[in-house]
């Protein structure tokens, strides 16, 4: 037994460097099984180098040490030459700490050691029989290769696609379904040999480890907060189905490894949870993700932002799949990711730290929903004359909203065929948060842009009804619910008068409402729909509208399918401003259910009648058989060639008027349509 010992010793000792990888895992390998089984002694060799200068200096020597003791392990040595080296810190918020070492460069031969327990045997070995599918170089050496010029990506995106290869997502259907439905019945060799049966080529390969990752493995929010925690191990990440960032760029690698694919662990800087617009980065790095190698290029993914998402508020983690993070395009990814090393931003040229904090950021989100860009470019904006403006360019229609400090007050934001138009009046001095928000294909309005106003100047003649909802004025979403051709297709409308008239053609089977809102006077929620009259023509709806006083006011539009049940549903506004202080229109008539949508009323249209006058009616109604108006005294109108009832009404002694009418000439009950006030004498 001792024979076969020393057997084992010299042949991990005779290791050459022109030796494959293969023979030195296995010569160590074995090593590591017979010290497992107790055939070697406790006394454990120290190593010590060569000395330099001599032919061979890659040989190691050993000398025992009476006092050294076995471990349990498996060590694999390769080595490379760098010129410059990199060294492992150490862990920190579960993530590996690397720094460039300092001072010359370094022109040697560098021994990158990996130590693994005893449990890693089976992958290893498995690991290294795949080898070879790896590219190899001419000494069969299969370690992944550094990225180079044909890796990079032209920047600034160049809108072709949001991926750095050609992709058909739908092709993957049928793969995906498959990947997400596999269970981790033991290790992770038979995980991955699972997830290959539908796999046939590299790109499946790694997409069916993605996928997997992505719907199983759940962000360890505890684990990531920790200080000094050790990364963990794919066999406790599969038992637990928890990891923190550095746990999920590792399993990633080494599933994928497993599967024949080079992959890389990236760690850097990242503008995830806990991200604060315009903030610097320095210090140990916050994140990894991964580097994959498909057909003869390098490309990025990360796992951990395509499983899902941490609530900002309750810091709970949420299973919600985001395709964007898989082969994103480098010059998409450098947004919210910054490498430890600038080759594997894998782009032409390479983006600096400061350019990296100061860069407008896209959430995922913004790319998702179909955004190209926003302007202004960068997350801080400084007001103009108290105003500050962004648009944004989308590949399709889309509807936004935005958020001012929490709260969707003091902006007008009017939508586009392609975008959106956002102009906001900060209320007050000082540095304010603006949040923009894209609905999409989807039902739920989804963050895609940050910016910092900082405001130095208020213009106090801007202030914004609180009710001025979002969007201001008609665009294509208006005409997609039935309201089309406007006669004012701008948002603002000026009335010198205080009276304005808004007329559009509405699609057959739509009912309109409209309702007034401004921030103080006599407008309340009973009257707010008081200071408007509807008039309907054909398919001509016509708004008239008078105001209350001077001011700035929200013409809020609304429309229900008649046959539909449920409530109205807000389309759009526009802002009403009058500067006139001797505006004082009364309101409108109130108008009672059996208000047809067809009818019109011509006069009177003030809500309030002198007292003691004869006042003209004149009315056009469909399907009544009589019309009367009373007051004190009961007053029929009479209908003339032309379809209109009229007629007159003394309003003296009375202190309300009806307009009442009998639908069917065989019955005697007659219906309260208008109601109107009399002004006391």
């Amino acid at each position: 037994m001792a024979c076969l010992a020393e057997s084992a010793k010299r042949s991990a000792l005779r290791l050459q460097r022109r030796g494959s990888a293969l023979s030195r895992a296995l010569a160590l390998s074995r090593v590591g099984q017979l010290r497992a089984r107790g055939h070697l002694q406790r006394k454990q060799p120290s190593v010590r180098p060569r000395r330099p200068g001599r032919k061979g200096g890659g040989i190691m020597e050993l000398k025992k040490d009476i006092n050294a003791v076995s471990i349990d392990m498996l060590l694999i040595v390769h080595s490379e030459k760098r010129r410059a080296a990199q060294g492992f810190q150490g862990v920190g918020n579960g993530v590996r700490r690397w720094q460039k070492l300092e001072g010359n460069d370094f022109h040697g031969t560098q021994l990158t050691v990996e130590v693994h327990p005893r449990d890693a045997m089976p992958q290893l070995l498995k690991k290294f029989s795949l080898a070879k599918r790896l590219q190899g170089d001419k000494n069969g050496n299969t370690r992944p290769r550094q990225p180079g010029g044909k890796d990079a990506h032209a920047y600034p995106w160049d809108r072709s696609s949001l991926k750095s290869m050609s992709l058909d997502l739908q092709q993957f259907e049928k793969l995906d379904i498959y990947a997400s439905q596999v269970t981790a019945k033991s290790g992770l060799d038979e995980l991955v040999s699972d997830l290959l049966q539908e796999a046939h080529t590299d790109l499946e390969r790694v997409r069916a480890i993605w996928i997997w990752i992505c719907h199983h493995i759940e962000y360890d929010i505890a684990a990531a907060q920790e200080k000094d925690r050790q990364a963990f191990k794919p066999t406790d990440i599969l038992r637990t189905q928890k990891t923190n960032c550095d746990g999920y760029a590792g399993l990633f690698e080494r599933m994928c490894r497993l599967a024949g694919v080079q992959c890389m662990t990236v760690p850097g800087y990242s503008k995830g949870f806990g991200y604060q617009t315009g903030q610097s980065f320095s210090g140990e790095f916050d994140h990894a993700w991964n580097a994959v190698y498909l057909e003869g290029r390098w490309h990025l993914v990360d796992s951990t932002w395509g499983s899902g998402l941490v609530d900002t508020i309750t810091s709970k983690f949420t299973f919600l799949y985001n395709e964007f993070y898989f082969l994103t395009h480098p010059a998409l990814f450098i947004e919210d990711h910054f490498p430890d090393n600038k080759n594997w931003q894998l782009l032409k040229p390479p983006q600096s730290l400061r350019q990296f904090e100061n860069n407008m950021y896209h959430k995922s989100e913004f790319y998702n929903k179909g955004m190209l860009s926003a302007h202004p470019e960068t997350s801080m904006i400084r007001t103009v004359n108290g105003k500050a403006t962004v648009t944004i360019e989308s590949c399709a229609p889309t509807l936004f909203m935005f958020m001012l400090n929490g709260k969707q007050e003091h902006g007008l934001l009017s939508l586009r065929k392609n975008g959106m138009k956002l102009e906001v009046y900060p209320p007050t001095m000082g540095t304010h948060k603006l949040q923009i928000f894209a609905k999409g294909n989807s039902d739920i309005y989804s963050s895609v842009l940050e910016y910092t106003l900082k405001c130095n100047y208020v213009d106090m003649g801007v202030q914004l009804p609180a009710e001025l909802h979002q969007p201001v004025g008609p665009s294509w979403f208006s005409e997609q619910m039935g309201i089309m051709k406007p006669s004012h297709p701008d948002p603002i409308i000026h009335t010198s008068d205080g009276r304005c008239s808004i007329s559009f053609s509405v699609e057959e089977g739509i009912n309109v409402l409209a309702s007034l809102h401004g921030d103080d006077g006599p407008i309340t929620e009973e009257t707010q729909r008081r200071y408007i009259f509807q008039l309907h023509r054909e398919k001509q709806t016509e708004l008239k509208v008078q105001l209350p006083h001077a001011g700035k006011f929200a013409l809020k539009i609304f429309v229900k399918k008649r046959q539909e049940p449920g409530n109205y549903i807000f389309v759009f506004n526009y802002l009403v401003c009058c500067a006139n202080t001797k505006v004082n229109w009364p309101m409108f008539p109130e108008s009672f259910g059996n208000w047809g949508q067809d009818n019109e009323l011509l006069e009177p249209l003030s809500g309030v009648l002198p007292a003691n006058r004869n006042v003209p009616f004149k009315l056009k109604l469909h399907g009544i058989a009589k019309v009367l108006v009373k007051g004190q005294d009961t007053w029929p109108l009479t209908l003339n060639h032309e379809g209109y009832w009229e007629g007159s009404c003394s309003t003296a002694g009375c202190q309300e008027v009806y307009v009442m009418v009998l639908e069917n000439a065989n019955h005697n009950f007659y219906s309260y349509i208008l109601k109107y006030k009399v002004n006391a004498q």
